[in-house]
This record gives C-alpha cells, sequence and structure tokens, in this order.
C-alpha cells in the first residue's frame, strides 16, 4: 500500500487544473506545500478544494487512507462521509431539535455521523400509512446538537432511493421512536458525482 505522502500527491493529479479553493488557494500552493512536506496542511487543502469542485468517490478514498496513515481520525472521517456523498449525492438541512420541555430529546447529540435517526419523508408504507426512512446525520461546524437548538446539517440515507423525491424547501421530520423529535427544512440537494477517474476503488 501507498503511503499517506504518495496518496495525497495522487489525489492532488485527480483535481482538475486550475482548480482553486474558495480563499484562494491553487493546485500549485498544494504542490509547494508538498515540497515543504508539510502534509497536514496538503490535507486540508485538498480537502478545501474538492468543496468548490466535483470529484470522485476514489479522490476522497484516497484522503481517507492518507488521513488514517496520519492519525488524523477526525478528518478521516469526514472524508469518508464524502465518499458517501459522492457516490449517492450531497443532501443537506437546517435542523431544528425540539426543547426537552417540548418533547424532544433531553441530550445533545454527537454530531459526526454517528446518530441514525428515523425521517419522516413523506414516504407512505403499503397500507397506506407512515413510513419513516432512516439517515445518518452530520453537524456542520460544531461536535453535536442539543435539545432547542438548530444547526445545518448533512443527511446519509441508509436508502438513498427512497429520498429521490426530496427537494430543496421541502420539510422533513426527525423521529426517535415515535414522536418528533425536530424538524428540518431542505436546503441543498446535489446528485453524484460524475463517473469515477482513476483512484477510484
Amino acid at each position: 500500500m501507498d503511503d499517506a505522502f504518495t496518496l495525497l500527491r495522487r489525489a492532488t493529479g485527480l483535481l482538475p487544473e486550475g482548480a482553486r479553493a474558495e480563499s484562494g488557494v491553487t493546485i500549485d500552493d498544494v504542490r509547494d506545500y508538498q515540497r515543504h512536506q508539510e502534509w497536514e496542511l496538503v490535507l486540508d487543502l485538498l480537502m478545501e478544494i474538492a468543496d468548490e469542485h466535483p470529484v470522485s468517490s476514489g479522490f476522497w478514498s484516497l484522503l481517507v487512507e492518507a488521513a488514517r496513515q496520519m492519525r488524523l481520525e477526525s478528518r478521516a472521517g469526514w472524508c469518508e462521509w464524502r465518499v458517501q456523498e459522492a457516490q449517492h449525492g450531497i443532501l443537506r438541512a437546517r435542523l431544528s431539535l425540539l426543547s426537552a420541555e417540548e418533547g424532544g430529546r433531553r441530550t445533545a447529540f454527537p454530531g459526526q455521523g454517528r446518530l441514525r435517526p428515523l425521517w419522516d419523508i413523506g414516504n407512505r408504507a403499503p397500507d397506506g400509512g407512515q413510513a419513516v426512512n432512516v439517515a445518518r446525520v452530520w453537524v456542520e461546524g460544531a461536535p453535536g446538537l442539543a435539545p432547542g437548538e438548530s444547526a445545518t446539517v448533512r443527511l446519509a440515507p441508509l436508502s438513498p432511493e427512497q429520498w429521490r423525491h426530496v427537494q430543496p424547501g421541502d420539510v422533513i421530520t426527525m423521529h426517535e421512536g415515535g414522536p418528533v423529535v425536530g424538524t428540518a427544512v431542505i436546503i441543498e440537494v446535489t446528485p453524484p458525482s460524475g463517473p469515477g477517474r482513476e483512484g477510484d476503488r
């Protein structure tokens, strides 16, 4: 298996020429940091540039392995999430949790994709009753979300094909067991990235 530094160089080669981050950082800057062996910064910049350009799941898979070899587990977890988004699309929403007094959760939940709540997205069971669908939750810019709080989240459906009808502006509800514990407004639906390129698994 390639070492982390080779993996990062391979990932750099998968970005389109001229790609740059919102901050203005370019691929040439990344290569310069590679020459100076600033590998953790290289990883962060590759992630930043990829936020602005559609990339293959293979690109993110290279970053997952590089981050693991560098023992950067939180970054590896985020890159794993992005592998899934490259394959199935991006689904973002503004989630508001009910307070405990309103019948919501009593504790905060961790925001790095470990919670797998149920969602009412308008699907129906064969008998015409309510059907709910599972999707993991990643909270953007925060370690978690507490009762009564709101945040932008990314959703990773367990069965993405059952979510194809969901569009920006749709309101869906989050459930743990039976009761509603939160309401989310869909703010972004992005289809999967194009066909994979070299580096895809």
